[in-house]
């Protein structure tokens, strides 16, 4: 007898033979796969407790997105798609305009967002560099939003840029008390963060650390700033091996992989992110070390520079997507994602044969959990991994007429046929319908923080559609 057996689908397992069952099922106990096969045959082994049908619908393991934000869910479009202004904005509000209920209202329309699209697991950079730990508090009431609705996250607690000390403010009955905050005191909110939450809830919850990208290139460069960014971010990456937690960083681009690599930051347990225009000895120190990429096909930075994504699997690399999300104009729909990386690859090399579909969807599933050192855990259907499913309506005029049904699934589904939901062999969402949570509710809370902040910040202007929204086409910014 096992707790629950889902039968009758496509079962896509994303395991090491690429098996595709056509009327598959996988069965499940204690929060674990128990077996996969054709139904017929599950069915007759595991007596099940609870039997969910598939039929029209494509079994898949959970959807897994390696890079995200904390916070960009409240702030999202703010600035109307203008970077530089969407990027001051959010450097002001999340040391200085946010508070508890700000990062748990954003963690739960996050994980909400994050659960209806299917997306199972999730890194999220907590705030613009993982910076908003001046005190405990903010992480804790993040872990707790998804705790909430159920979604596994990965935070990346960090520390912000230099020089230091950095102010943060702190907001009780709508008065702000501002403070200095030391790297030294960032560095102890980490420790403690790592101690309160990695591997907590049975794993679901695990913290990563972060550190920001020294850009050389930038107006305010001078060679003692670089080498406060490269030592800072040393001494992050050292307090995630004391911890044996993984790191990332946000940002890399042509040199600053060389920069990181010349001091030891590389290794199997890194998620270097964007990583766009590399250079050939970088891509080669990537590989040497193991290093993983998470390429982010929908950001501003891929369209600044392009991440070799190709160039760097052909080497050996680990490449896995991620959403950059939620903003400023991206979601957490990862088939969105996985579209925009292939049509992204085969525009640079005029070659529609680039970046195939199964290949794409092994980079939000077994590769993503590759990259987050999770592949013994999640990422594909198989026995004694956790049970994370999702099921996918293939029923829909988007996805018929029913032949080639894998083919159609990779290029034509989108976040809303996602029906059902299992995580760790919990149903937590069916027939689109969230089990855990009132969706209502954390939408309602969302729209209040949102206007919270910005009572507390004055940056209600910035929700003004821009003059050059209509056009021309080739516009200037307001």
């Amino acid at each position: 007898m096992v707790d629950l057996l889902i039968r009758d689908g496509l079962l896509v397992t994303l395991n090491a033979e690429n098996e595709v069952i056509e009327d598959g099922a996988v069965a499940m106990s204690a929060g674990r796969i128990v077996a996969v096969g054709s139904s017929v045959d599950i069915a007759a082994a595991h007596p099940a407790t609870r039997t969910i049908s598939a039929r029209g619908k494509a079994i898949l393991p959970g959807l897994i997105d390696v890079h995200a934000h904390a916070g960009h869910g409240l702030v999202k479009t703010m600035g109307g798609g203008d970077g530089a202004k969407w990027t001051a904005a959010v450097e002001t509000i999340y040391p200085r305009g946010s508070t508890p209920e700000f990062w748990h209202a954003d963690a739960q329309l996050a994980a909400l967002e994050r659960l209806k699209a299917g997306v199972t697991t999730g890194l999220s950079v907590f705030g613009a560099y993982g910076s908003r730990t001046d005190e405990p508090i903010y992480a804790d009431r993040h872990c707790q939003g998804y705790r909430d609705i159920g979604v596994r996250s990965v935070l990346a607690v960090g520390s912000s840029p230099p020089p230091f000390p950095q102010r943060f403010a702190t907001w009780q009955g709508g008065q702000a008390t501002e403070r200095d905050v030391s790297f030294e005191q960032q560095l102890a909110t980490c420790e403690t963060v790592i101690g309160r939450w990695h591997g907590a809830d049975d794993n679901a919850i695990r913290i990563m650390i972060s550190a920001p990208v020294w850009f050389p290139g930038r107006p305010d460069a001078t060679q003692a700033l670089g080498d406060a960014y490269l030592d800072q971010a040393a001494e992050m990456r050292a307090l995630s091996r004391r911890h044996a937690v993984g790191f990332t960083q946000d940002g890399h681009q042509k040199g600053t992989i060389r920069a990181v690599h010349a001091r030891g930051l590389l290794g199997p347990d890194a998620v270097m992110s964007h990583c766009i225009d590399l250079d050939p000895d970088e891509i080669d120190a990537i590989v040497a070390t193991d290093t993983k990429i998470a390429h982010n096909p929908s950001a501003n930075f891929s369209i600044k520079g392009r991440c070799p994504a190709i160039e760097l699997m052909a080497a050996g690399a680990t490449v896995a997507i991620g959403s950059d999300g939620t903003a400023p104009d991206r979601s957490y729909d990862m088939f969105r994602h996985m579209w925009q990386a292939m049509h992204y690859h085969r525009r640079h090399f005029r070659d529609a044969t680039i970046l195939p579909p199964g290949q794409a969807l092994k980079m939000i599933t077994i590769d993503a959990a590759r990259a987050l050192g999770l592949e013994a855990e999640l990422g594909s259907l198989e026995p004694g991994k956790r049970g994370d499913v999702i099921l996918v309506n293939l029923e829909a005029p988007h996805l018929y007429p029913p032949n080639m049904p894998l083919y159609r699934l990779m290029c034509f589904a989108s976040a809303s046929d996602v029906d059902t939901v299992v995580i760790g062999g919990r149903v937590v969402m069916e027939g689109r319908r969230v089990l855990t949570i009132d969706e209502r509710a954390v939408l309602e809370t969302a729209r209040l923080e949102a206007e919270a902040m910005l009572r507390r910040t004055g940056l209600h202007a910035m929700l003004a559609t821009p003059e050059n929204f209509w056009g021309p086409s080739r516009g200037t910014r307001s």
